[in-house]
Formats: structure tokens, C-alpha cells, sequence
């Protein structure tokens, strides 16, 4: 039976062994995962008599990180890679994203899916036909690039196909997140291209949205489009289908999501207030895409002039239906269906009369 280490028996273990100490097959609670994580970042409190030695804030860091060259390759190395503690904390995590993505309704029945790459050839991935609002860690299942699955109970998402041609085709896309959010969906269905230079936040967070057309999902054909548009794309809408992001891991990868949704979601309601949409300037964008690439994002449009950054004259939202003045000039058109329509009136009129007449 595995060992059960709570965060009390891991404080006196990594006291006394120190974070190697922990058996790899142990299950922790999660207060003693996050102490075993502080300690391998080596951000641990030290007693130091009655006091306590501040710890330094740090930022977390969700990245799986592996040796190249070190994928196990036995069906037994497999399973253990699979029940090790880096990869369940993965499982559970994924597990926790996809109540996330439920809660927010960004998927409805058994819709959407997530991947995490761990290995060179290896990748977590959500299982098909479940909800996932529903998930449990014992759900996802490991598969390699090929789509051949080694571990889990559930039968792997045949989508999994079209997160790793991001994958295989963008180093840096080390997880993806596929979802339906209502507000960006809707833009990949009217075939719409989110503008740019907006909003600060997308800019840096999102860069600009990609939009690959329509294939049939799960398809290799699906994979092919999805992954060209994806190496250059944190944020890809699929024509008529979805959305789908990547990330240094799946939380970016989630985040990316959620970011995806609200900008549309207020450009859109932006595009009805029947004012033209105000737009940073191309040099205020050159900053952002430079704040963008100090954070680790690359983005494609570096050398873009800054005429070409905030262009968005393809971007058409819809209708803008406004009440002309009381005292505006008729146009051709209205006048002509004014005119045809006092016509008719007459003449029902004038057959009214006749049959009052006769009557």
C-alpha cells in the first residue's frame, strides 16, 4: 500500500532528508505537495530560533520539464511514469481545469479536451465522452505522438490529434486547451476575426487571434490546418467549431482561454454602442509586443511595420442599425417603397368603398 504523507509528516521529512527523501511513489496531501514544490525550489522557511526567515515571494511556475532522451519505453516504465507524483499532480490538475472550463461554460456535454506534453514523445491528454466537469485524475490518459495510449482507464479524444500538431510543430506549446466559449465561438462561426490593438492585456497575453477554416474535427486534415496556424497563434478560433490555445502549461493554456472569450466577448458588446471602435496607436503596439516578448512570448508581427499592427479593415461586427434625423432626405429606396405603399393603400381603400356601396 502506498504511504499517505501529510503536510505535518512532510515537515519533518524534508527536515530530515530533505525533498529526495520523499518516496516517489507516496501520495500527498495537497498541503504537503506544495511544501515538497517550495522545497525543490528551495523557497522553504527556515527555523531560525523563535523567528522565521522570510521567504522570497517567487511567481509559480506550472511548466513540466523533462531530459530529452529520457521518455520510459517499457509497458512497466510506462505505468510507473504515469503513477509517478510529477505526473498524477499533472492529472489532477488537468481534472481541476476541466471544472473550470464546465463552471464557465466554455463546454457543454461531452465537448472540448486539454493535453500536456511530458516527454519527447509523450503526452497527457482528457479521455472522450466524458464531461468535463466531471473528470478525475484516474481519467486522462498518456498516449505518444502517434496517438497510441499507454495509460488510463478511458479510451484517449481523438482531438488529442490536432493539440499535438501544435505540439510537433511549436516547441514552446507544451499544453493546449480546446473549449466552446460562447463569445468566441460565435466569432468562428460568422467568420470573424477578432481586431487588434484594443485592449493592452490581449495584446500581451494573447497576441493576435488566429483563425484556421474549417476541417472535420478530429480529423488529420483538422490537425494539419489548426497546427500551421497554431505555430504563430496563442489563440486559434476553428471555423464553425471552437477555440483552441497553448501554453508553457496548461494553467497559461486555460488563461489564454478565459482571455480569448472576454475580448470578444467586449469588442463585441463594443461594436453596439454605434460609436467607431477606438484603437491604440502602432507604436503604443510595438511596446506591448515588446512586454510580450520579455515575458517568453514570441510574436510573429515583430518586424511589422506600425501602420500594419493596428489595421483592421477586414474586421466588419455586424450592422449598426441608427434612427436617421426626423429631417434627413428620404434615400431612393425609401421613398420608392413609401410611394408603392400609398398606392396600395388606395386602391384597398377604393375596394372598400365599392362593396360599401353595393351593400
Amino acid at each position: 500500500m502506498k504511504t499517505l504523507i501529510t503536510a505535518k509528516d512532510m515537515q519533518a521529512l524534508l527536515a530530515a532528508k530533505g525533498p529526495s527523501g520523499v518516496p516517489a511513489d507516496a501520495l500527498l496531501t495537497p498541503q504537503a505537495r506544495d511544501l515538497l514544490n517550495d522545497a525543490r525550489r528551495g523557497k522553504t522557511r527556515k527555523p531560525q530560533g523563535k523567528a522565521a526567515v522570510y521567504a522570497e515571494p517567487v511567481v509559480p511556475d506550472y511548466e513540466y520539464k523533462w531530459e530529452p532522451g529520457s521518455d520510459p519505453k517499457t509497458p512497466e516504465a510506462l505505468l510507473a511514469f504515469y503513477d509517478s507524483a510529477p505526473i498524477r499532480e499533472l492529472r489532477e490538475r488537468m481534472a481541476d481545469i476541466g471544472k473550470r472550463i464546465w463552471s464557465k461554460d466554455y463546454v457543454d456535454g461531452n465537448g472540448g479536451n486539454l493535453t500536456v506534453r511530458v516527454g519527447d514523445n509523450l503526452v497527457l491528454c482528457t479521455p472522450t465522452l466524458i464531461s468535463k466537469g466531471f473528470m478525475t485524475a484516474e481519467d486522462m490518459c498518456l498516449i505518444d505522438f502517434d496517438g497510441k495510449q499507454y495509460a488510463g482507464k478511458r479510451k484517449r479524444t481523438s482531438e488529442a490529434m490536432t493539440h499535438m500538431a501544435i505540439m510537433k510543430r511549436q516547441p514552446k506549446a507544451k499544453a493546449c486547451c480546446h473549449a466552446h466559449p460562447p463569445h468566441a465561438t460565435a466569432y468562428a462561426v460568422a467568420g470573424v476575426i477578432p481586431p487588434t490593438c484594443m485592449i493592452p492585456e490581449a495584446e500581451v497575453f494573447l497576441g493576435q487571434i488566429g483563425y484556421a477554416p474549417y476541417r472535420t474535427p478530429g480529423s488529420p486534415e483538422n490537425a494539419q490546418v489548426v497546427g500551421e496556424v497554431g505555430v504563430d497563434h496563442q489563440s486559434v478560433l476553428m471555423e464553425n467549431h471552437g477555440v483552441i490555445t497553448w501554453g508553457k502549461d496548461i494553467e497559461d493554456a486555460y488563461w489564454k482561454m478565459e482571455n480569448t472569450d472576454a475580448y470578444c466577448k467586449t469588442v463585441w458588446m463594443a461594436s453596439q454602442l454605434g460609436k467607431p471602435l477606438k484603437t491604440i496607436s502602432g507604436s503604443q503596439a510595438k511596446e506591448l509586443i515588446g512586454l510580450r516578448k520579455s515575458l517568453g512570448m514570441d510574436d510573429y508581427r515583430d518586424s511589422w511595420k506600425e501602420c500594419e499592427l493596428c489595421d483592421n479593415a477586414d474586421f466588419r461586427p455586424g450592422v449598426l442599425c441608427a434612427v436617421p434625423p426626423h429631417d434627413a432626405p428620404a434615400s431612393n429606396g425609401g421613398q420608392e417603397y413609401n410611394d408603392n405603399a400609398e398606392v396600395l393603400v388606395q386602391q384597398i381603400t377604393n375596394q372598400i368603398m365599392e362593396s360599401l356601396k353595393r351593400g
